[in-house]
């Protein structure tokens, strides 16, 4: 299928027709926002198979897999906006200090206006429809850019989208970077997008001229820690699942493995049982096993097989994009392989006597959105105090994620700012303080020449 681009044109009308709407005022209206809410859930629900085939036609991912890591997710944003939106939305009174009296203080959440959000391919379901969830909570307007990559499924969002919504109120665009271009020389009220460092400061440098608020949700090389007290079964088990998971082609897979020296023979070993329990009959025919997106990226993937020794796995088959979950040994930490993020199933093994050495190794790094580590509880602790990653997991990878009470960023190069839940309402949102003061009393103190000025300056330093 081919994706056709969509006009500068049609940008700029959108563009237009949603300021309008959204200087209308209909937005802001709980009820609609819920109305809104509730046609999305509906549409999930009816183009849940054509979502779905669309997923496995474009990265053969499993019904199974793209529900539970596509479209159930969306599903419990759209659960929790229903029953909490009125509640994020309302006004909320403050403390006003003594030197504030007799006013009072408030705070108003009232939607940033006409957003953009883009998303990647490789959850290109999710990573489109949860923003858009903060987006129609907070009472925004949206135009929405899928990936080219995945051009199915993108069609299918598109078509979504056009039979559930008014174009100026949410609307999609399509095409390659050219409209991306097109799009980030656009003013919006805020961007949301997920991709990339290198085209999120593309995004951030167009839109500098704007001074607009930005979510940037990158990637990074998220470390993977296995200490010489980890259950190494279970720390195995729990790796190379999430190493497998869409084959790897997730901003927070764990990168690259740093093993103790005393554990690492053991973990080879048990890492390959677990990949033979995951996959009793190997990769290559497996129906929950996602093969890579496209032929630059398994060129790229099939590069880095030079930059050490494979120990595990190796085989790939270029027809089909089939990568095996590959295991490189004597990877150095200046070789490709350990520069950039590897989206694909591919682990550079390095090993430590100390974690210390650990700690080192990834603060001399740019900040990567994940940190995993196995081993002692009390360890992990410890190893997280000294490190700083967008989030993180103590015995376990992906599944932070999975929990929308706690926020899902990154920091410094892989990202900046966070959602899911409430928060991704906030993204949306502009906290807008308020002091209402009234006429009644009209305290001199505040007032030239200061009369009162050492009763002012004991409140000020009361607080």
């Amino acid at each position: 299928m081919t994706i056709t681009n969509t006009t500068v044109a049609r940008i700029e009308a959108l563009n237009a027709e949603q300021r309008a709407f959204f200087a209308s005022g209909t937005t802001r209206d709980i009820s609609f926002r819920k109305q809104q809410l509730k046609a999305l859930r509906s549409a999930l629900q009816k183009w849940e198979k054509p979502l779905c085939d669309a997923l496995w036609t474009d990265l053969h991912k499993s019904y199974e897999e793209a529900f539970m890591t596509e479209i159930g997710l969306v599903h419990g944003e759209i659960s929790d906006a229903l029953k909490h939106v009125g509640k994020w939305a309302r006004r909320r009174k403050r403390h006003t200090p003594l030197t504030g009296i007799p006013s009072s203080s408030y705070i108003i959440r009232e939607p940033l206006g006409c957003a953009l959000i883009v998303s990647p391919w490789n959850y290109p379901v999710q990573l489109l429809l949860s923003p858009l969830v903060g987006a129609i909570a907070a009472g925004c307007t949206a135009i929405l850019k899928p990936s080219p990559y995945v051009p199915n499924v993108s069609v299918a969002l598109q078509q979504m989208i056009e039979e559930t919504f008014e174009s100026r109120y949410i609307a999609v665009v399509q095409g390659n970077r050219e409209v991306n271009g097109a799009l980030f020389s656009q003013r919006y009220d805020m961007v949301f997008f997920t991709g990339s460092p290198a085209l999120g400061k593309v995004v951030m440098e167009a839109q500098a001229k704007y001074l607009t608020p930005l979510v940037l949700e990158l990637g990074g090389k998220s470390p993977c820690i296995v200490d010489k007290d980890a259950d190494i079964q279970i720390a195995a088990r729990r790796i190379a699942w999430g190493k497998c998971l869409n084959s790897g082609q997730t901003c927070i897979a764990p990168d690259y493995l740093f093993l103790h020296e005393d554990t690492k023979d053991a973990f080879v070993e048990a890492f390959k049982q677990e990949l033979a329990s995951l996959y009793p009959d190997g990769t290559k025919d497996a129906k929950h096993y996602v093969h890579i997106v496209h032929d630059r990226a398994f060129a790229r993937l099939s590069s880095y097989l030079k930059d050490g020794t494979v120990i595990a796995g190796g085989h790939t088959d270029p027809a089909t994009r089939w990568f095996e979950p590959t295991l490189l040994d004597g990877v150095s930490p200046q070789a490709p392989v350990m520069q950039e993020e590897i989206f694909g199933p591919i682990f550079p093994v390095m090993t430590f006597r100390e974690r210390s050495e650990v700690e080192q190794f990834v603060c001399s790094r740019e900040k990567p959105l994940a940190f995993y580590y196995f081993g002692k509880k009390a360890d992990g602790w410890d190893i997280l105090s000294h490190t700083s990653s967008g989030g993180a997991c103590i015995n376990d990878v992906i599944m932070h994620i999975a929990n929308s009470k706690i926020p899902f960023g990154g920091v410094g190069n892989s990202g900046m700012g966070c959602y899911h839940s409430e928060r991704s309402f906030l993204a949306f949102s502009h906290e807008r303080s308020v002091l209402v003061t009234p006429t009644s009393i009209d305290l001199k103190f505040r007032y030239m020449p200061y009369g009162m000025f050492k009763l002012a300056k004991k409140m000020l330093l009361r607080g």
